[in-house]
């Protein structure tokens, strides 16, 4: 799947906002999952599992868990769609 960095955002944004029952628009690229209210370890599992359903990849634990916000999730999700020349 080809997707923009844009698309990317706006797809992980749908999803962290449905996940933790927020108003859309409420989410930015920048917004620090860490420190929105009740977002707890399983709810960004959860979030984490629907993006890799959603873009048909699978991404690295160590990849996602160092990041923090909207933006950083579309680009550890855009590395993972980006094929593997070997």
């Amino acid at each position: 799947m080809s997707a923009t960095h844009e698309q990317i955002v706006a797809v992980v944004t749908d999803i962290v906002t449905g996940e933790l029952g927020l108003a859309t628009g409420s989410v930015t690229p920048s917004t620090d999952l860490r420190s929105i209210e009740g977002a707890d370890s399983v709810k960004v599992l959860r979030m984490i599992s629907r993006i890799e359903q959603r873009f048909d990849v699978e991404l690295e634990d160590e990849d996602v868990f160092g990041v923090s916000s909207v933006h950083d999730i579309a680009l550890v999700v855009a590395k993972a769609l980006i094929p593997d020349p070997s």
